[in-house]
């Protein structure tokens, strides 16, 4: 197939692929799936060997959020039935990101809710930081705390942070459908203030909520100009109490074709597949991971992942290895970039946390691509879609 070949060789060169060889990804047929998946994994590999990143989020502070972002089960009047709880202690932060580091997680993604932190918040987070550091060797700490202030970015770094995640989410044209309550160009300020700071930037999209592929092109070359160090693909969880509830617009197949999207986008750049990879991936999770190389352990911020065991064993029936702390995520000129740019030890590839994009926004009806075969709408998997009910701000052992 000329078009897939052509993007294996834009990818080992890192080359941009046109917007129209990218919309022609997302409209490939399940007959080709198989092809495209092999021609995306081998840009994959090219960079990132056979390694998988595990990833582990610690929900420092659950629900209870004044902005009104459509496909949060967090979101100024949500009825999901949510942990709500204010901020962990930072020795319980400490003791919960210790259960993910044990079960495998290079790096641990320190989240809360809400439009930003306080400076008096900041300075919380960064005591937890600093317990994380000091227990645990290695170990990467991404911070997700909403839009920031002038320096808070900075603040963070100093107290060893890594990285800093706030995803865009979507495309612009369409943002003003899904929040009314803060604006696409502040989350990417807030973005480019991580950067400034020195933090490796995390951003990335949710996929699920009836965007047009063009959306999704849109989204993913915005990320591609902004130039994050790790993209994380949220699939949208519809959470019964939220606007999206009956929203179930994904298929594995659809969701493979976004994955080796915007890999072939991002060639060199670390791919998470975040919240929803058991909800709409399901049994096809082994095949992402020739698409992605990296994950969320356990579970996410107010939903249940599959088993922790069951994700190692996932990763290694499948011919990967999960990456240790030695070893540097990303791709040498990646690193000496990140280096050269201030960070340091600090940082590389990372996070995909939330608040605000971690899985579930308003509808954007918009027909799909001509030549999509994904026209029809999934079956809804209701009981797929499990609360939080363990680990942070309960008493009971967490899943990693």
């Amino acid at each position: 197939m000329d078009l897939l070949n052509t993007l294996v060789d834009k990818g080992l060169r890192r080359e941009l692929p046109t917007r129209e060889e990218a919309l022609a990804v997302l409209a490939t047929s399940d007959d080709e799936l198989l092809d495209v998946v092999a021609a995306a994994g081998k840009v994959r590999r090219q960079w990132f060997g056979r390694r998988v990143k595990l990833n582990y989020l610690v929900n420092l502070k659950s629900g209870l959020c004044p902005e009104d972002c459509s496909y949060c089960s967090q979101r100024l009047g949500s009825t999901a039935g949510i942990l709500k709880y204010t901020w962990l202690k930072p020795d319980e932060a400490s003791q919960a990101a210790a259960a993910g580091v044990a079960g495998g997680a290079k790096r641990v993604c320190l989240v809360a809710s809400g439009r930003g932190p306080t400076d008096r918040d900041v300075d919380r987070v960064s005591q937890t930081i600093e317990a994380i550091k000091e227990q645990n060797d290695g170990v990467e700490v991404c911070a997700c705390l909403g839009l920031l202030s002038a320096g808070q970015a900075d603040k963070l770094r100093t107290a060893g942070a890594d990285a800093y995640n706030h995803n865009l989410n979507t495309s612009e044209s369409t943002y003003g459908e899904i929040t009314t309550t803060h604006t696409y160009a502040d989350r990417v300020d807030t973005v480019q203030q991580a950067q400034a700071a020195g933090l490796s930037a995390c951003s990335g999209l949710i996929a699920g909520m009836g965007e047009s592929d063009e959306d999704l092109v849109d989204v993913v070359y915005a990320l591609r100009d902004l130039d994050p160090d790790s993209v994380p693909v949220n699939f949208l969880i519809p959470f019964e109490g939220t606007p999206l509830a009956k929203e179930w617009n994904l298929t594995p197949q659809r969701c493979l074709r976004i994955l080796a999207m915007v890999r072939f986008v991002c060639p060199d750049v670390e791919v998470r597949i975040a919240g929803g990879r058991e909800v709409h991936l399901r049994s096809m999770q082994p095949l992402a991971l020739h698409l992605a190389n990296s994950i969320f352990l356990g579970d996410y911020l107010t939903s249940e992942g599959q088993a922790g065991k069951t994700d190692l064993e996932m990763i290694a029936d499948a011919g990967f290895e999960v990456e240790g702390t030695d070893t540097v995520t990303l791709p040498e000129h990646r690193a000496d970039a990140l280096a050269a740019a201030g960070c340091g030890s600090h940082g590389e590839a990372g996070g995909g946390c939330g608040p605000c994009g971690s899985a579930e926004p308003e509808a954007v009806p918009a027909p799909a691509s001509a030549g999509s075969s994904d026209d029809e709408t999934s079956e809804a998997r209701t009981d797929l879609v499990a609360v939080r009910r363990r680990g942070a701000g309960t008493d009971l052992a967490p899943n990693a």
